[in-house]
């Protein structure tokens, strides 16, 4: 199971060589990865820092040599289908093939009314972003006719390493577990390793073998949230998921009031620590 950050919302700051110091320590600690949220506008009950997930992993693209950059997750439904292809392919190339994309519908209602998108198939236009998001990172020139997106011998004008980029799903609702089982390439639940998870990875792989697909071909990447918990909580949930097949962990250090970056390093450090001898 691969360990990875995740970089801690709403306690990052705004100082850049802050963000450099934590890509950093998260790479020479020995994770393998950093996922980063979005959140693509502020509302009354919810300001936290975000930064633009994919502006800010072409910048720590520069700063860093083999960690995986994540993002958990794009709104997908939100964007434009081409810029978020552009983007990611333009990070892609910057980090040697380093991107993985993570997708989700966003929980935001105001957020769709503002961008002029309709909240009512949000999930069913997620579904065809993704076909153009693979059609454009794959083919010099690609035609495509869908419901929200028809185009003919266009592409883009740099293709990224991975052809395509992998792209993992949030949410744990069933029809997102059935979106996953067709077209993801991993799942990213922000649920408890509890019976409702393990409910949920009974039908993921259900669901996957009903659309011809292996379930181990699906990663799993859940969070473990160590703010507040014992260090034995730790390794009890990561093992429970391991044991329900998960193939990456986030460690997620949010919530505890560290001061960033030096207070969340020392914890990534403990933790690492903890459950590399505990799991």
């Amino acid at each position: 199971m691969r360990l990875g950050a995740f970089l801690p919302p709403g306690e990052t700051g705004n100082d850049p060589v802050a963000m450099r110091d934590y890509a950093q320590a998260v790479e020479a600690l020995g994770y393998t990865h950093l996922c980063v949220g979005d959140n693509m506008l502020s509302v009354p009950q919810y300001q936290e820092t975000y930064y633009e997930p994919l502006v800010l992993l072409g910048y720590l693209a520069a700063v860093t040599r083999q960690l995986e950059l994540v993002t958990d997750i794009v709104p997908l439904p939100m964007q434009q289908t081409i810029v978020v292809a552009r983007q990611a392919a333009a990070v892609d190339v910057l980090s040697g093939g380093r991107l993985r994309l993570g997708i989700g519908l966003g929980w935001n209602d105001e957020a769709y009314e503002v961008l002029g998108v309709d909240w009512n198939t949000r999930g069913r236009r997620s579904e065809e972003q993704v076909a153009v998001l693979r059609a454009l990172w794959t083919e010099e020139l690609a035609t495509f006719k869908g419901r929200w997106h028809t185009f003919s011998n266009v592409g883009l004008p740099l293709l990224p390493v991975q052809r395509p980029i992998p792209i993992w799903f949030g949410g744990d609702a069933d029809p997102v577990l059935r979106r996953i089982a067709r077209l993801g390439d991993g799942w990213l639940p922000e649920i408890p390793p509890d019976d409702n998870a393990r409910q949920a990875v009974a039908r993921l792989h259900t669901y996957a073998r009903a659309a011809g697909r292996d379930p181990a071909d699906i990663g799993i990447e859940p969070l473990l949230r160590t703010a507040n918990k014992p260090e034995t909580q730790w390794v009890t949930d990561a093992t429970v998921w391991q044991e329900l097949g998960a193939t990456h962990l986030a460690v997620e250090t949010w919530g505890a009031k560290l001061r960033f970056p030096d207070e969340h390093i020392a914890a990534l450090n403990r933790c690492y620590a903890v459950l590399r001898a505990g799991v």
